[in-house]
């Protein structure tokens, strides 16, 4: 913004607490014949031509201050947007105003902060699927090479090592998927109601992990996307294997609570998770110091399959370990 900008933006605005973009021009225009009248009549005792200019030139400072404020806003959301064009999301527009034009000011900054979040998130995504292609990658072309040049033999212990970093590379393509998909709105829910006791032990044995199923009351049925809803029991548990002691098993609960609510909650014997870290489990590529190989987009995708639903995900107190828990609701 240059000096002279800086000085107009300091400028009162003596029209901003109306309402109406025509009742301002209206009051411009009766006060611009006003001050003109009476700059007119205070020098009627001078030539016409005299008496004339001081008239036109007390009606422009008359309009120059009160339209101020009417294009003001206009000129800034002018130069906001280009600086959007070169990639600067930061500028604001003064919304003081109470007309419409104030309020396309309002709706400009909050596009203008979408924007921006949107901005900086595609460049987080970015760098972080990059950082997180480029370690399997690596690893699968070292192995590879030494294959080529004879360092190495192709037994299957390397051909297993390949293969888990194939698998890895997959998992984070697929993953990075369903993500975008569950972002976009691509994914359409399909409720059914089913009993949910079954439909957790398949889950379970699926996994192949010692995995304690605990439904109350025994019937227990569920209003939801069945393939949405097996992808967000999917990885929970998944990470509770991940972060989950080897030697206990993990816990999936579900009750139903007095208000209709279904809830199931998965819980591990793992280390736990900080208060001040509970929410941030949740954000991409974010793996609360596993590094196990898992994307860091597991936690994510249940997050927003949940949402579609319209419950809830959170990190709960447990006696030990971790425990999420899974609202949905059943109206």
């Amino acid at each position: 913004m240059s000096f002279t900008d800086r000085v107009f933006a300091r400028w009162p605005r003596p029209l901003d607490p109306m309402r109406s973009f025509k009742v301002k021009v209206g009051l411009l225009v009766v006060a611009a014949l006003f001050f003109a009248s009476g700059g007119f009549w205070l020098t009627a005792q001078q030539p016409f031509r005299f008496a004339l200019l001081t008239a036109l030139v007390v009606a422009l400072g008359v309009t120059q201050v009160l339209a101020h404020g009417m294009t003001s806003p206009l000129r800034e959301m002018t130069a906001a947007a280009q600086a959007m064009a070169r990639g600067d999301y930061s500028r604001r527009v003064r919304a003081t105003s109470r007309d419409e034009v104030g309020e396309l000011a309002v709706a400009f900054n909050r596009m203008a902060e979408d924007l921006g979040a949107d901005d900086q998130y595609r460049r987080e995504l970015i760098g972080n699927v990059s950082h997180e292609l480029r370690t399997p990658i690596t690893v699968l072309q070292a192995l590879l090479e030494n294959v080529v040049d004879g360092v190495q033999e192709p037994n299957p212990e390397t051909m297993r090592s390949a293969l888990a970093q194939t698998e890895r590379l997959g998992a984070l393509v697929a993953d990075l998927l369903d993500l975008s998909k569950l972002e976009g709105g691509a994914i359409p829910l399909k409720l059914n109601s089913f009993d949910l006791e079954p439909f957790l032990r398949d889950v379970a044995a699926e996994r192949g992990t010692d995995v304690a199923i605990d439904v109350r009351p025994p019937g227990l049925a569920v209003l939801a996307d069945p393939d949405r809803l097996h992808q967000v029991v999917t990885n929970l548990v998944d990470n509770a294997v991940r972060h989950g002691s080897t030697e206990v098993g993990i816990v999936i609960r579900a009750y139903n609570r007095v208000d209709g609510e279904v809830v199931i909650e998965v819980n591990d014997n793992g280390p736990g998770i900080e208060p001040d870290s509970r929410a941030l489990v949740f954000d991409r590529f974010t793996r609360g110091g596993s590094t196990d190989g898992g994307t860091g987009l597991g936690l994510a995708i249940a997050k927003w399959a949940v949402e579609l639903h319209g419950g809830t995900i959170a990190v709960v107190d447990a006696r030990s370990g971790c425990c999420i828990r899974v609202v949905l609701p059943q109206n």
